[in-house]
């Protein structure tokens, strides 16, 4: 089948679904749109899970996120990561949260004494957190070193008998699901198919086109129910596909363009929704882009987080950043222009200052400094701190 679209507005699509081209209106309704937001843990800038938020909502502050968690409108749970998920999708969540009950493992072996110990405390004196639990031997270290308790409350979170009720300096703080989930949510666990639609619609909803591995990324068994289900709903005229490079994608048939391209720069996270899956992101915006914390030191090419640098509808290079809050200056560790691309367009380099500056105050930073750069004229015209 021929696809009904070009390959460039493919990725205008993508980006539209994805709630780039058009700001979003509010936190659960965005996170509804993506289907998930990735929570991640490192802070030399705001957090992963509020920039990707930011990224799609201008008026957007951390507190909103809180809000929508406390009134029952997300709720914390696994995606193919931790992640922020609409409360409406929250019998999906019951399928692993079962299988884990059913012996199933995660991370460590449920130690019963101590999760029946811990759950009895929380009956009793509501919501609680890891440091909460004293700990006999001492203070832990590294992560796979978690106290009894920590571990124990993150089986009950996995299981499904805790839920996370907020966050306090970035810990969990714990309730009974009991208490914690609106008492109107579907809490029927979903068949394999109907798992496997859901994956397909949430997709769609966010990318606006797929394939069926896409749409299974790092959830193990399922791929084959996703392709079944696919078929199904080509069959019914529910989906429409085409191929490219060998790869069939599908579609919704009603699938429009309906935004405007703007002349805009985004900074988006290493965990943005747009990024995650390296070869997707290849294949049609033609960039390799890979996070580099994980990386070696003497490894890294581009700096410990390197923010990609999106213009219009293209991938234009990667800045390393740093947010010095006590002097409340936002360093561009190190910026890199991909190979061919003017960094001197004037309507770049304006649409560049533009988002490094509401970057800077995203982060609470009154100033940004360009400290290195591949293109010698776009760091000389940066030489100096830009105050905002």
């Amino acid at each position: 089948m021929s696809s009904p679209f070009s390959p460039r507005e493919w990725l205008q699509l993508n980006m539209q679904q994805q709630g780039l081209l058009q700001p979003q209106e509010s936190v659960p309704a965005l996170i509804s749109r993506l289907g998930y937001v990735q929570i991640d843990s490192i802070n030399v800038v705001e957090r992963a899970h509020h920039h990707v938020l930011h990224s799609r909502m201008p008026q957007y502050q951390s507190g909103m996120l809180d809000i929508a968690l406390a009134q029952g409108d997300i709720f914390e749970y696994w995606s193919h990561a931790a992640a922020y998920l609409p409360m409406a999708d929250y019998r999906f969540s019951l399928q692993r949260k079962q299988q884990l009950q059913n012996g199933g493992k995660h991370w460590f072996e449920p130690d019963d004494k101590v999760m029946l110990e811990v759950r009895a405390r929380i009956r009793a004196e509501g919501p609680l957190k890891a440091s909460d639990f004293e700990h006999a031997e001492g203070k832990n270290g590294a992560w796979w070193d978690w106290k009894p308790a920590k571990k124990a409350l993150e089986q009950l979170f996995m299981r499904g008998e805790l839920m996370v009720v907020r966050r306090e300096k970035f810990q969990k703080c714990y309730d009974l699901t009991e208490r914690v989930l609106p008492s109107y949510i579907d809490t029927q666990a979903p068949s394999e198919a109907e798992f496997a639609r859901h994956l397909i619609e949430r997709y769609l909803d966010a990318h606006a086109f797929g394939s069926a591995a896409q749409m299974a990324y790092l959830r193990k068994g399922i791929k084959a129910h996703v392709s079944e289900q696919l078929a199904v709903m080509q069959s019914q005229g529910e989906l429409a596909s085409f191929k490219a490079e060998g790869q069939w994608y599908f579609y919704r048939p009603e699938l429009q363009l309906t935004s405007v391209m703007p002349n805009r720069v985004w900074l988006l996270n290493p965990f943005d929704n747009l990024l995650i899956q390296r070869q997707r992101l290849k294949q049609w915006f033609d960039f390799d882009y890979q996070i580099e914390v994980y990386v070696p030191a003497e490894k890294r090419q581009y700096g410990y987080y390197s923010l990609a640098i999106l213009w219009r509808d293209c991938f234009v290079g990667r800045v390393d950043v740093k947010a010095e809050r006590q002097s409340g200056l936002l360093l561009l560790q190190q910026l890199t222009l991909e190979e061919g691309f003017d960094g001197m367009d004037e309507d770049f380099c304006a649409a560049f200052e533009v988002a490094v500056t509401e970057y800077a105050r995203f982060n609470g930073c009154s100033r940004w400094k360009l400290m290195k750069a591949n293109h010698k004229a776009f760091k000389q015209k940066y030489a100096r701190q830009q105050k905002l």
